[in-house]
């Protein structure tokens, strides 16, 4: 009879409570699932997972702890982000914990057994927002902080994009995430602000991409234009464009889609991310 698997470890990630915290429920907490390879295979490399959900509720099975687990197939260590929500909350709570989450990482590298320099963030749909929202609004840590893990930098080393929402233009832009994380009716500084393509620099993280052209959901040209606003500030990128697929495919639901996770595994080994 085989052993059963372990359960993977969760960890609060604010263990004060979070910045803004309306209350102490499930919902007021952001969370950390970590699941580690083998230390046989591990190749030091670890990647922060944001489920989408359109910021009001968080797919964790296959846009989380499915990817993290084949992650870890891969050697890469993987930390699924439960992250607060609307319409409970909006901005800034989403960035926040994508912060945190990146600085507890960081700070905790040789006990994860990864390396700090290589470390990314993966993002479905709305959760490709808040991670390139992270690949376009971070800082370097506080190093007068008493908090070890905020002196960490929460900049990611590279994006992984799957149909994610970019923009919060009207035209493109998925509109529940964007009343979800802006509020119904938001200032539009906010909204230029975090329509991520705007706020690319020859700073932003290298990025892969994946979208499918006739997503109904979430239009492609969320991808098209933050990979065109990639080339423009020549940050390294990838984007993969399949013809046809519905939204929310996670690591892919058919034969076609499904061999986009290998295009991903391409570019890791290309970058050396899934080298020892």
């Amino acid at each position: 009879m085989c052993a059963q698997t372990a359960a993977p470890k969760v960890e609060v990630l604010w263990p004060n409570g979070a910045p803004g915290a309306v209350g102490n429920e499930d919902l007021d907490r952001a969370e950390l699932t970590i699941l580690l390879p083998p230390a046989a295979s591990a190749v030091g490399t670890g990647v922060i997972v944001c489920p989408g959900g359109g910021y009001g509720h968080l797919a964790m099975s296959y846009e989380g702890v499915e990817v993290g687990q084949w992650f870890n197939k891969l050697g890469v260590a993987a930390f699924v982000l439960k992250y607060r929500l609307g319409p409970r909350y909006h901005h800034p709570a989403p960035l926040q914990d994508a912060q945190r989450a990146m600085r507890t990482v960081r700070s905790r590298a040789a006990e994860f057994g990864i390396n700090p320099n290589r470390i990314g963030i993966m993002g479905f749909s709305a959760g490709g927002h808040l991670a390139s929202t992270l690949g376009t609004h971070f800082d370097a840590g506080d190093p007068s902080a008493s908090d070890p893990v905020e002196r960490a930098s929460c900049r990611p080393d590279f994006l992984i994009l799957a149909y994610p929402v970019i923009t919060m233009d009207a035209r493109y832009t998925h509109q529940g995430s964007r009343t979800n994380l802006l509020g119904p009716n938001p200032d539009p500084k906010l909204v230029e602000l975090f329509s991520n393509e705007l706020q690319v620099t020859a700073q932003t993280p290298p990025s892969f991409l994946f979208h499918t052209t006739d997503d109904a959901t979430v239009p492609v040209e969320n991808s098209v234009n933050f990979y065109l606003a990639l080339l423009e500030h020549k940050v390294p990128a990838e984007m993969h464009l399949y013809e046809h697929g519905a939204h929310g495919t996670g690591l892919g639901k058919d034969p076609i889609l499904a061999t986009w996770p290998d295009r991903l595994t391409d570019w890791m080994r290309l970058h050396g991310w899934l080298a020892k």
